[in-house]
């Protein structure tokens, strides 16, 4: 097979002749080791290849992203590119870039906050330089440069008998008194608010931090998606005397410990759980007249900040008592939101209820919440929809409403629904059978993407919160 690149006249050729037929079967790359049109939050990438398939994208130093390759028009200077290329390796913890024109072929590699040139060569070169691209990004060369950085990761390790011990210590002690907690709301239902918030809560999980994700919506859609109703009955009904409410009502019983649950199926590793239930719509006139309703769940989790890095709270979409709970015990806030018209004029309801929060916090010594952003979550995939409506949308966001947007971005895509849809039967009967994204990922290959958007979306929580 040659390349002849007199062929390649538009970037689609380039994509097609250069890269999809010629580079990538050459370099050892099958169809399932890479993707075209692959997005991460504002990130678009024209090819994304594995040295190692994993399922799903971790966005770390392990991180099995190898190779990411960028096609442009051949009339294109690529000096112009190359900043975007160093933001795309940068950000995704990626080793290795191809840039190329079809005219010209070049290979940047990631060194900490900047890239190298590692090789350069004229597209009517590289059947004769094909070795040299090989020995550099090609899929045995790199799984080869893997297994040697674990292999010298594993040595040092094994030189310092002490280092896990001394770094477990190390862990549990920044952990006391630096757990954080985040409330997802928007007063709009239908935003993605649950998906957003036990899906990042699988994310941060996975990431290693010690996680308990509270239920306050009476609708019990976060309790659902995580696995715990797994009855058809109400005489099976497990919830119904153990549950958030339980944890509200009471000032010396019921406490975190006595209440919580894991996640059943749902992730890996499984997350902790304060349920919902529909009981909590009765409740709230009762507990409406408890002063001390407001405080008590910051009391309550006072007494386990040594076991959590972070609470993620999903909340009512409304401004009720268990939606003022929720936001007078956050530290930080996420809004996620459609970014259309009804959700949008829902915003200054929004930022009025932050504002009377925070005025009832300063009134108990406790700091204002801190606003991550507005979210952009079930956001359509169609391509013109994101070059034309979508930046227009975004804009609104900041110019019309002073409201700042989190990077990443949450795509519409039929995985969201279906992972947190899952049965399985059981004799007769079926069962809810819910999966985190993540989980769902190990099953599907399909769901990788959206799976690697809530890793990042984690990953611009942790940096955000400090944690």
């Amino acid at each position: 097979m040659s390349f002849n690149p007199e062929l390649c006249r538009n970037e689609s050729e380039v994509e097609s002749k250069l890269i999809v037929q010629y580079l990538l079967p050459q370099l050892g790359y099958t169809p399932d080791t890479w993707h075209q049109e692959i997005t991460f939050g504002k990130i678009r990438l024209d090819f994304l290849a594995f040295a190692a398939q994993a399922i799903p994208f971790v966005l770390d130093v392990n991180s099995p992203l190898s190779l990411v390759m960028e096609a442009k028009n051949p009339k294109q200077n690529l000096n112009n590119h190359v900043h975007r290329l160093k933001n795309y390796l940068i950000s995704l913890n990626v080793e290795y870039g191809l840039l190329t024109n079809g005219k010209e072929i070049r290979i940047y590699q990631k060194s900490q906050d900047d890239i190298q040139l590692v090789f350069q060569c004229a597209g009517k070169e590289v059947d004769n330089r094909i070795e040299a691209i090989k020995a550099l990004i090609g899929r045995d060369s790199l799984k080869e440069k893997k297994s040697t950085d674990n292999s010298e990761t594993q040595t040092t390790e094994n030189n310092q008998p002490n280092t896990q011990t001394i770094s477990h210590h190390s862990s549990e002690t920044k952990r006391q008194h630096s757990m954080k907690v985040i409330a997802v709301y928007h007063n709009k239902g239908g935003v993605g608010k649950t998906t957003t918030a036990v899906n990042l809560a699988a994310a941060l999980s996975k990431k290693g931090k010690k996680v308990l994700l509270i239920d306050l919506d009476a609708q019990a859609n976060t309790t659902f998606a995580t696995g715990l109703i797994k009855f058809q009955f109400e005489e099976e009904d497990d919830l119904k005397d153990k549950n958030v409410v339980h944890l509200l009502e009471s000032k010396d019983f019921n406490f975190i410990p006595d209440i919580v649950r894991q996640s059943q199926f749902f992730n890996d590793p499984e997350i902790d759980i304060i349920p919902s239930h529909i009981t909590l719509i009765e409740k709230q006139d009762i507990l409406t007249r408890i002063a001390a309703i407001k405080n008590r769940l910051i009391t309550k989790l006072k007494k386990v900040e040594d076991i959590y890095d972070i609470i993620i709270i999903d909340t009512p979409p409304a401004r009720d008592l268990y939606a003022q709970v929720a936001l007078i015990t956050a530290d930080y806030l996420i809004i996620p939101s459609d970014l259309k018209p009804f959700a949008n004029q829902g915003l200054p309801t929004v930022k009025l209820f932050v504002n009377e929060i925070n005025e009832y916090k300063e009134s108990i010594g406790r700091p204002p919440i801190k606003l991550l952003g507005v979210l952009a979550s079930k956001i359509s995939t169609n391509s013109r929809f994101l070059q034309y409506t979508f930046p227009k949308q975004r804009d609104v966001i900041s110019k019309k409403y002073n409201l700042h947007l989190i990077e990443t971005v949450i795509y519409d895509r039929t995985a969201l629904s279906e992972c947190l849809n899952q049965t399985i039967q059981i004799g007769d009967l079926e069962y809810p059978d819910p999966k985190s994204i993540f989980k769902f990922a190990e099953l599907k290959s399909s769901v990788q993407t959206s799976a690697a958007e809530f890793d990042i979306l984690a990953l611009e929580i942790i940096q955000k919160i400090g944690i």
